[in-house]
């Protein structure tokens, strides 16, 4: 330990030397005094130069002496050329400050904020080392986007996966969610949800992000848990002078016909001589809405094609976001900086869910048991069942299920200017919860019943009561109340190193440490009433409500009918001994419960080198190490008891990548990169656990030996960009990918502690996915007013190694055929007005044990609109509409014509003023 010592500071001492060059570092503006970020600053005559960072900061080290004249170059602005001497041993600092530019004589017009974010994101884009697509606040902005997942749904390559009418899983280029990660600053983010390392997009507003950077292609320096790629959330930065800006909006959700709130404030301003940077920022969102839906579970019967389950569900969900961002930057010396900086998210979900369901129709069909009153409309016997989910009725839990998010990060850190040296790092804890406190559900069911089941349009199928008004005669079946939490604890820590080893080339270096434990802890009771007869036999001795609704949006004939109201439900005092004896289900929660700890330690190495004025190479290593251990539960249904299970994994992945860039000419660049990445396996799926449902006759485990999925990557992409802000591109990706995980689900199955004919079904690796597309982008002002934004992506894949599946050409699930984003605009001084457009193509979601049990995400199509007015520069009205097709969230099975799924949300509207006052 001492010798490493001794070598660490022989090591700086060098690095430091007799301070025999100088440095050069400075800031970049526009006539706002707004930072410019990815602002290309060279010395003129040689190949030696620098980016702006999120700041419109540059640094540039290991200069002899001497005069030189710099450069900055932006798109959109004008180029401005200043001299400089550099004093060896000193940090000379120069800033600038860009004006709007001119092209052949014709005037370059940055009318507003839409313009001119588009300037910072290209120019961001186009000076990375590695291929990535950049996205700035002001043009976050400009979408009607309240989540930072429905902006990313804008990208080229990228579509998301919706969750009540709001984007919350990315999918990348084809790849699932667990293929991809999200970082904020750089550090990865936990995951609220208790089965997956998916982060909820749909947590985090809009307003409290700068940037948005997806990098398709990471470079050594980058964490590798990205085959499909890496989205990093870049948050405010501290302004170069006062700046407070906001919004306050309200509007309507046209399927509850209830208000929407919306608020928002950034406060910034430098202090102590600019030394000091803080901003502050917070935003409130209220949305009461919900959804209406309808489910189906296909059946092959013995006599012929049927339902085996169908549901009628109507959601009743308020949504309240609250987030809080801060930070503070201090200049301890021209060549030292720390920072602090945190995020707080905070997310509360009231839902009262009304669930119809009827099941055990497959029991009737195959034993004959129905009549055919017209072509795929039968009458037969089924169980039917009438469910409200609610919750314990207090002040905060209101008689809904209320699911608490929380996400939370607090990250301590520097950058230092060693003369030759440059150093950053950082220390980041991080923290992500659920919290479902009090669930409650009633249910009444009976067996038996007369059901009408119509399959004559597979797209619209029904399974329901064949006289609604037995509904009330439905008989009590359980009380229950549960009670979820999981949490999730990241401790990060990173250091990076850049040290010039010629007037050509930086060498880069660094480790990174990732700590986590995650824990999941469930607990679930069932009640029954010590009289039933007093408590209420069937729904007509209850106090009810009608949850059927004549305009239901999949349809009129999907009538819900009558359900325990959730007053009387949340109201019950479900621990009083004298009327209801409760009973601990063990085999409800137990096996869910679980713990995991994983430890990452990863470094790298890498050289960045300008072979020529036109050819620059980045070629690195990058080593990871994961260590996991895992506990959880398998329930003995013998004994009724409940025994642990343990499972850990050490390995470890060896990483290189190549990135080329060559500039064409001074807006035309190609870019080929060759990368190697990983995705570790969901903890869950790694626990070993064991869960049973003897009514269902159902078997889950967890695979302890389940493998990381690795990925080789291969990308080209060429760019070329316009002065008067736009961009034209195009390129090519493969990936070949080993050990995917899936979910394999097999029939018949035998278990000697569990019986026999069962349904089983296990994550395991596959043998290998090949994934090849291409993808193109085009952004442009037109007519001088009108902006157009189009991209597409084309992504195709196979598999291997799929067992019982191997005569069929699978594709790798979560891969999406076509996407496609098209936005039109128009702009003058004072009105922009924009409508665009989202598409994606249905995808193969999750395998089944045959083709026939195959589920599919439907294609969807989304058509936003937003218009904003400026009553002076720096105040402006706004009005947006979003999903006006009113797109569903659907999932079909086998086919694309037999529905799974079908769930609508309806339009909603907002309207309201932005301000931005800056100094």
């Amino acid at each position: 330990m001492k010798k490493q010592l001794v070598l660490l500071l022989a090591f700086f001492s060098l690095s430091m030397g007799s301070f025999a060059q100088g440095i050069l570092k400075g800031k970049v503006v526009d006539v706002q005094n707004l930072s410019l970020p990815g602002a290309n600053v060279l010395l003129k005559g040689t190949t030696v130069g620098s980016v702006t960072n999120q700041s419109g900061e540059f640094s540039i080290l290991n200069l002899e002496a001497g005069s030189y004249e710099v450069i900055v170059t932006y798109l959109g602005y004008q180029s401005v050329q200043k001299s400089i001497s550099i004093t060896n041993g000193q940090t000379t600092v120069l800033d600038f400050q860009l004006e709007e530019g001119t092209l052949e004589g014709v005037e370059i017009v940055i009318f507003g904020d839409r313009l001119k974010g588009q300037a910072k994101a290209l120019n961001q884009q186009k000076n990375n080392a590695n291929i990535t697509n950049v996205v700035s606040s002001d043009q976050i902005g400009r979408f009607p986007d309240a989540n930072i997942g429905d902006a990313l749904k804008r990208i080229p390559g990228i579509t998301m996966q919706n969750d009540q009418g709001e984007a919350r899983n990315i999918v990348i280029r084809g790849m699932a969610p667990q293929l991809n990660s999200v970082t904020l600053n750089g550090e990865r983010i936990p995951s609220a949800e208790g089965d997956n390392r998916n982060v909820q997009m749909d947590l985090i507003p809009s307003d409290m992000i700068q940037t948005i950077e997806v990098n398709k292609a990471v470079l050594p320096s980058m964490d590798a848990d990205a085959i499909g790629g890496s989205v990093n959330l870049v948050t405010r930065q501290a302004p170069n002078g006062l700046r407070i800006s906001g919004t306050a909006a309200s509007g309507v959700n046209l399927l509850s016909d209830k208000p929407i709130w919306t608020g928002a404030l950034v406060l910034g301003n430098r202090f102590l001589d600019d030394k000091l940077g803080v901003i502050l920022s917070g935003s409130y969102n209220n949305h009461d809405f919900g959804s209406q839906n309808i489910e189906a579970v296909w059946y092959d019967s013995d006599n012929g094609l049927t339902l085996e389950e169908f549901d009628i569900r109507e959601y009743r969900v308020q949504r309240v976001r609250r987030a809080l961002t801060l930070a503070l930057d201090y200049e301890l010396s021209p060549n030292h900086r720390v920072f602090v900086s945190g995020m707080y998210n905070h997310r509360d979900d009231w839902e009262n869910r009304f669930r119809m369901r009827v099941s055990q129709l497959d029991e009737s069909f195959d034993e004959g048991d129905f009549t055919e009153t017209s072509p795929g409309v039968y009458m037969t016997k089924g169980r039917v069942e009438f469910e409200t989910k609610g919750g314990l009725d207090n002040g905060r839990i209101k008689a809904r299920r209320l699911e608490d998010q929380r996400v939370y990060n607090m990250t301590f850190g520097g950058d230092h200017l060693f003369n030759k040296l440059k150093m950053d790092w950082s220390l980041t804890y991080a923290k992500a919860s659920e919290e479902r406190p009090h669930e409650r559900y009633a249910s009444y069911r009976s067996s038996g019943q007369d059901v009408m089941v119509d399959i004559s349009n597979p797209e619209q199928p029904l399974a329901i009561l064949s006289n609604m008004e037995d509904n009330m005669a439905i008989g009590f079946n359980g009380l229950a109340e549960q009670y979820s939490y999981t949490d999730d604890k990241d401790l990060n820590a990173k250091i990076d190193f850049k040290l010039p080893y010629s007037d050509k080339g930086i060498l880069q270096f660094g480790a990174r440490y990732r700590g986590k434990n995650k824990e999941r802890n469930n607990n679930y009771f069932e009640y029954e009433p010590l009289d039933e007869d007093a408590f209420g036999a069937t729904l007509a001795d209850v106090p009810t409500i009608d949850a059927s609704d004549p305009n239901f949006l999949p349809g009129a004939q999907y009538q819900a009918g009558t359900f325990v109201d959730p007053k009387f439900l949340g109201n019950l005092d479900l621990t009083n001994s004298g009327l209801f004896e409760e009973s601990d289900i063990l085999e409800e929660y137990a096996p869910g419960n679980f713990t995991a700890k994983e430890t990452i330690i990863g470094g790298y190495v890498m050289a960045d080198h300008q072979f020529t004025d036109k050819l620059s190479v980045i070629g690195g290593l990058r080593v990871e190490n994961t260590a996991i251990e895992y506990n959880g539960n398998i329930f003995d249904i013998d004994n009724e008891t409940i025994a642990p299970a343990v499972g850990d994994q050490n390995y470890t992945n060896v990483m290189p990548g190549l990135h080329f860039k060559f500039d064409a000419n001074d807006n035309t660049i190609l870019r080929f990169a060759w990368t190697n990445t990983i995705a570790r396996p969901n903890y869950y799926d790694l626990v070993p656990y064991a869960a049973f449902s003897p009514e269902d006759e159902e078997l889950e485990r967890g695979n302890p030996n389940l493998k990381p999925t690795t990925a080789m990557n291969f990308d080209l992409m060429a760019e070329r960009y316009y002065e008067n802000v736009g961009l034209f591109s195009g390129g090519l990706f493969y990936k070949d990918i080993d050990d995917f995980v899936y979910t394999i689900t097999t029939q018949g199955y035998s278990d000697p502690q569990f019986g026999s004919d069962l349904e089983y079904s296990r994550p395991d690796n596959g043998g290998t996915a090949s994934v090849f597309g291409f993808e193109t982008s085009y952004q442009r002002q037109l007519f001088k007013n009108f902006g157009v934004y189009l991209n597409y992506t084309y992504t195709q894949s196979s598999t291997t190694g799929i067992e019982g599946r191997e005569e069929d050409d699978l594709e790798l699930p979560g891969t999406a055929t076509h996407m496609f984003n098209a936005s039109l605009s128009y702009e003058n001084k004072r009105l922009v007005v924009r409508a665009s457009v989202n598409f994606s193509s249905d995808y193969l979601d999750e395998l089944g044990g045959e083709g026939f049990e195959d589920r599919f995400y439907d294609q969807q199509t989304f058509l936003d609109i937003n218009a904003s007015y400026a009553i002076t520069p720096k105040w402006r009205v706004f009005a947006e509409g979003n999903n006006l097709t009113n797109q569903p969230l659907r999932y079909y099975q086998g086919i694309q014509a037999r529905t799974m799924q079908s769930e609508f949300y309806n339009a909603r509207f907002n309207f309201g003023l932005k301000f931005d006052l800056f100094n």
